[in-house]
């Protein structure tokens, strides 16, 4: 691909076929302090900070799987990659990403299925299953990519273990494009567990249903999952087949069906005097969890939506302190950790979240729905203390001193 001349630049849409084009792209733009918005399917472009770029380097068409090797558990592909195409490919031969990533697409209100590798990346995805296995940047054992200054880069390997230097992955994880373009990565795939099965337990409030979790979590069980569906909120996961009209209590047990019977055998008993116990099987479970997984719940209207992470033990604290100032509909994952809240009078209540944030002992608040002039207006991503800010800054001056890439999608002016 041959980059821009020289002169004025209109708006225009980039959309080089490999990584030198990439790298030219680049080149141009840090050489002519113009902006890029960095693209790849544009299916998490409603997330973050609308970003202040006039034109669009759009990686659609470096895409394809490079390498896959089932028996070595790693595969390589290209940035712009459909995650759902890597997915389907993985589950050919029974092995998935044990980190379970999110689909945001119908939360924003797109269909499924159009993310991509480096979307995944660049947002570090996870699901419920982050719990036991982590997510995005603890599987990715290396990267290509362009800087912001134009120059091409690599980090880590396609083995497991890799001890070359400075972890420059997972310092891209979670940087929602503002620090380099990624143009392929190897991930670490794991055996998809031969079954799976949850407990549930119905009728708890949400501060018994915290206790309850933290039991189970504090067992031998090895549950992959936990989550607790306030009453009104299962009713809304629209998984067919299942009615859960009662608040519901979830957790997740994986692997071979001895071991899962066993132990959920055992948490049943536990949880027994707590309220009525039942067992999903594989199927209701498995499409359970998807729902929890991508806000089915709140994906029908167009409210703000918050995901906040918080300490386990304190999720429904933090909800019943928010309670007291706004309204807000709320589930929890990830044991009581992970708190997906929606607004349903339509304004985000930014202040009202971070002050309940404040007083639960601190955590993370991510507003991920509103439109584009709210988002433009509020701290989207939770504001930095003085130490990890100069920290960011000093990351951004090393990667894309120009401050090319994504300006704006994090911080207002960066």
């Amino acid at each position: 691909m041959t980059a821009p001349g020289p002169g004025p630049a209109p708006d225009r849409h980039f959309r080089p076929l490999d990584a030198d084009g990439v790298r030219e792209v680049v080149a141009w733009a840090a050489a002519e302090g113009q902006p890029l918005e960095v693209i790849g399917t544009g299916s998490k472009r409603a997330l973050g900070r609308p970003v202040q770029a006039a034109h669009v380097l759009d990686l659609s068409a470096i895409s394809g799987v490079e390498a896959y090797e089932p028996a070595e558990l790693v595969i390589t592909a290209k940035a712009a990659t459909p995650l759902a195409e890597v997915e389907a490919l993985l589950a050919g031969a029974d092995q998935e990403f044990a980190f379970e990533p999110m689909d945001y697409g119908p939360l924003l209100g797109l269909e499924p299925g159009r993310g991509t590798l480096g979307g995944m990346l660049a947002t570090n995805l996870s699901g419920p299953k982050r719990l036991k296995h982590g997510a995005a940047r603890d599987h990715v054992l290396g990267i290509h990519a362009v800087s912001g200054r134009g120059e091409i880069f690599k980090s880590g390997g396609t083995v497991v273990k890799n001890v070359t230097g400075y972890d420059l992955s997972r310092g891209l994880a979670g940087s929602w494009g503002t620090l380099a373009v990624t143009t392929s990565l190897s991930l670490k795939v794991l055996p998809a567990p031969q079954t799976e099965a949850s407990v549930l337990i119905e009728g708890l409030e949400d501060d018994e249903a915290a206790d309850a979790l933290c039991r189970a979590m504090g067992t031998s069980a090895e549950a992959s999952s936990a989550a607790h569906l306030p009453q009104g909120i299962g009713s809304r996961l629209a998984v067919d087949g299942l009615s859960l009209d009662r608040p519901a209590t979830l957790i997740r047990l994986e692997g071979f069906a001895p071991s899962v019977d066993y132990r959920f055998e055992a948490l049943a008993h536990l949880m027994k005097p707590l309220g009525p116990v039942t067992r999903l099987e594989a199927e209701p479970s498995r499409a359970l969890w998807r729902a929890v997984r991508d806000v089915r719940p709140f994906c029908s209207d167009a409210a703000p939506v918050w995901r906040v992470s918080v300490a386990p033990a304190s999720g429904s604290d933090f909800v019943a302190t928010l309670r007291e100032n706004c309204e807000a509909d709320a589930f929890y994952d990830w044991s009581g950790g992970l708190v997906w809240l929606s607004m349903p009078d339509g304004d985000a209540h930014a202040a009202e979240v971070r002050f309940a944030v404040s007083q639960v002992g601190g955590g993370h608040a991510t507003l991920v729905r509103a439109d584009a002039a709210t988002r433009a207006n509020l701290a989207v991503f939770e504001p930095q203390g003085a130490a990890l800010a100069a920290l960011g800054h000093r990351l951004k001056a090393q990667f894309d001193p120009v401050g090319i890439l994504n300006p704006g999608r994090m911080l207002a002016g960066a």
